[in-house]
């Protein structure tokens, strides 16, 4: 059933474009269907998994690397999975009205359902490399989420830039999958967790740690990649209000609430994600007060959120970390959607510039008034819990530097206040205050359809039940996950009750009291807070980690760009630059590798036999074929017609097959003769036509040319001289023979005799298989531009 429900919603990606067609306006309502039988399937894990049982599948993928294709249900990713199957079924159907009439809706419901299904798949892979791809996919269908109206600028600049910051931080992961699968044994997940001691004990695990890290903190945009995620704000609500709440921003979350239990005892572990977290928290919230617009507003209280979580995990407060991540899938979930709604049926992004909604779109109001309250943390509703479990785990941290233990409650209380600022900017300020613009809204504000209000009213009521009524489904969720972040350490449960909570005094409730009332004073106090701080705007835009970014990859910010640089140095358009850029690299590489090695001039000494034992005929044969060699590879270079170089240069190949029969090598002689007879009759057909060489390089420029060339093929001959030094005691000839004949039942894993043939096509098989598919991919681009290549005028007429 687990891979089933993955399995559909990919195939309900795929149909959608053709769905759309047939279908129509109905097309939302279908696909819906897909996410929300997953969304039962999961609801009926629910409690199983919060008292700890697990369903696990699986295949094995690769044994020879120890990859499986496994999916793992416990109580972290059924939590995971109900937030994108629900929320996913919301934004389907929401979409459906959103984009109603958008010639291109077909499209972004299979982009839609295509990053559903891969993140879906990424909360249930329990093999990091299964993982990793997963994640992979995530980013490539978000590009396409947040570029989806790519006629815009800033929509392509922003999909771009999500995608280079996420991306580059999934190569960091990947090497740290890699490593910490080496390390563990195995690639399993689960296998890791329950074998965590045998990291303890390995030199590599901090830097196995901090590169799986660099990946989770690019994914859920932490100080320093917090940049990317209010940019990619150019995305469609619906796109923001999945992405954004639940799903995306939430996987790197996910991966080190996963991870946690393996490196929970670790003080890198716990001081990274406290401090990071912190500073994300604190840095978010502040500019989150300093938005007015909307959706920007809420991008960066989630960039807060996500610090939140990442720190109270580094802090050791697990349910705290779990019940944030609920809390805020829900009441961000539906403040995004409001965002979209009230752009929708009123024509304004700025909230500044709304007021007196709430009599035109009196259910929206509610929806946002309830969703806004709850992310400032007000009675009863869950937002008040998750902020109540805030405080409570950062005045008791059991994780990060216990020397600096008064910071967490001092930052968490302010970044609480400027929470609740944007919270009442929100919630608030849109639909109970009054408009202050005199002219009239551009569009004339009305409800919006039943089902564009379906998602963001079941999330806000889910906020509202949740916070009274925990035992219904709160408590199964958020103890559960606990269980899971905790990774089988005791942690004392807290009563997940808003009104209990609020009724008994603690430290916890006198510092959320505090923090609503100065968020509250803030709030009316918004417009002098933002002309003093404005200054320090200036400063983020002079030496933000924007401005690196922009430094970085985009040459219109500033004189100097690295990616101008090396776009006019590298990528002149020449194939000679090209070509010399690539031999000196190489040269610089290998030359420096053999100096710092050395031992080449011994190596030559340990090849050559006794003079006394030196075979003189067999010697002077090798001698007269490497003169043949070097003479047409020197000729090669003076030839003025392109028939005579190809005959030349079919010398050097002929040449090396006669030497491959002297050493023993008959088939790979025979290979080199059938190739090299292949090549020249190719070259000849291609070639033949084509006029006489002419004469491009100055005497300066084949100069270095030709020492370009010296220098190479000495470092290589130093190479092959090296190799003689390198001594085996088995070689890898006997498992190719060994494994190739197919006379040795159980035990051959190739089907020939031809070592040269079964090397290619059984041992050799992927790599051969790409050869193959980039010269078909070259040969296709041959035909194109055979293809355009433009036609001679008819005689008399037009061309």
């Amino acid at each position: 059933m687990i891979v089933g429900t993955l399995l559909a919603i990919f195939a309900l990606a795929l149909a959608a474009p053709t769905l759309h067609r047939v279908l129509g306006r109905a097309t939302g309502y279908v696909l819906a269907l897909g996410p929300l039988v997953a969304f039962g399937y999961y609801l009926t894990q629910m409690n199983p998994t919060a008292s700890g049982e697990a369903v696990a599948v699986g295949w094995t993928w690769s044994q020879s690397l120890g990859v499986e294709f496994s999916f793992r249900v416990d109580s972290l990713s059924t939590l995971f999975a109900l937030l994108v199957t629900g929320v996913g079924t919301g934004i389907v159907l929401y979409a459906n009205s959103y984009l109603e009439g958008h010639p291109k809706r077909g499209r972004f419901f299979g982009y839609l359902l295509g990053f559903m299904g891969a993140m879906l798949g990424l909360v249930l892979a329990d093999d990091l490399i299964l993982l990793f791809i997963f994640w992979e996919l995530t980013s490539i269908t978000s590009y396409l989420l947040i570029g989806f109206d790519h006629e815009r600028e800033k929509a392509r600049k922003s999909a771009l830039q999500a995608l280079v910051v996420t991306g580059l931080g999934g190569l960091s992961m990947l090497a740290g999958m890699v490593l910490l699968g080496q390390i563990a044994g195995t690639f399993s997940v689960s296998g890791i967790i329950e074998h965590h001691h045998v990291l303890a004990d390995s030199p590599l695990t901090v830097a196995a740690m901090i590169l799986i890290l660099g990946g989770a903190f690019t994914k859920s945009a932490q100080f320093p990649f917090h940049f990317w995620l209010p940019n990619a704000m150019e995305a469609p609500s619906p796109v923001s209000a999945y992405l954004h709440s639940s799903t995306m921003v939430k996987a790197g979350v996910y991966l080190v609430a996963r991870l946690n239990p393996a490196f929970l005892e670790d003080p890198a572990w716990q001081w990274s994600l406290s401090c990071f977290g912190g500073a994300t928290m604190l840095l978010g919230a502040y500019l989150a007060t300093r938005q007015t617009y909307y959706k920007k507003v809420l991008a960066y209280t989630t960039v807060s959120s996500l610090g939140i979580m990442i720190m109270l995990i580094g802090l050791g407060a697990p349910q705290a970390a779990a019940a944030y991540i609920f809390a805020h899938a829900l009441f961000k979930g539906a403040l995004f959607l409001v965002a979209g709604i009230v752009d929708h049926e009123a024509g304004v992004k700025d909230t500044e510039q709304m007021g007196g909604l709430f009599g035109k779109m009196p259910v929206t109001a509610l929806v946002a008034i309830i969703s806004g309250l709850s992310m400032a943390g007000m009675v009863p509703l869950l937002g008040f819990v998750a902020k109540e479990l805030l405080l409570k785990g950062s005045l008791h941290a059991h994780g990060g530097p216990h020397e600096v233990a008064w910071l967490w409650p001092t930052i968490s209380t302010i970044a609480g206040a400027f929470m609740a600022v944007a919270g009442f900017q929100a919630g608030i300020r849109p639909f109970l205050m009054r408009r202050s613009a005199t002219e009239d809204y551009p569009k004339k504000p009305h409800e919006a359809p039943l089902p564009m209000l379906f998602g963001p009213v079941v999330l806000t009521g889910l906020t509202l039940i949740g916070g009274v009524l925990p035992a219904l489904f709160t408590a199964p969720i958020i103890n559960g996950t606990t269980a899971s972040i905790a990774g089988g350490h005791d942690v004392e449960l807290v009563k997940l009750d808003a009104i209990y909570m609020a009724t008994h005094a603690s430290t916890a409730l006198l510092l959320s009291g505090i923090a609503l009332v100065a968020g509250a004073l803030l709030f009316v106090l918004r417009k002098p807070w933002r002309a003093i701080t404005r200054p320090l705007d200036r400063v983020a835009t002079a030496i933000g980690c924007e401005r690196i970014y922009h430094l970085l990859f985009n040459g219109t910010v500033g004189p100097v760009s690295l990616a101008t640089v090396q776009t006019r140095f590298l990528q002149s358009g020449y194939l000679r630059v090209y070509v010399q850029v690539t031999v000196l690299t190489t040269l610089m590489l290998g030359g420096g590798l053999l100096a710092w090695k050395g031992g080449v001039v011994d190596s030559i000494a340990q090849a050559l036999p006794p003079f006394g034992e030196i075979a003189w005929t067999e010697l002077l044969f090798e001698a007269v074929l490497v003169s043949m060699i070097c003479v047409a590879a020197i000729a090669s270079t003076q030839m003025r017609g392109r028939l005579s170089t190809i005959a030349v240069l079919g010398v050097v190949g002929y040449c090396s097959a006669v030497i491959f029969v002297l050493f023993g090598a008959p088939d790979v002689a025979m290979t080199q003769f059938a190739v090299e007879t292949l090549t020249v009759i190719i070259f000849v057909l291609v070639v033949y036509h084509l006029p006489r060489f002419a004469v491009y390089s100055s005497r300066k420029a084949k100069s270095l040319d030709a020492l370009l060339g010296a220098a190479f093929g000495l470092m290589m001959a130093a190479f092959v001289v090296s190799s003689f030094a390198i001594t085996a005691d088995d070689g890898i000839s006997w498992f190719y023979n060994h494994y190739a004949l197919p006379d040795a039942p159980g035990e051959h894993v190739a089907y020939g005799r031809n070592l040269v043939n079964i090397i290619l096509v059984d041992f050799r098989a992927l790599d051969t298989l790409g050869e193959i598919t980039v010269l078909g991919l070259a040969a296709v681009g041959v035909y194109t531009l055979l293809k355009l290549r433009q036609e001679r005028p008819a005689q008399g007429g037009m061309a």
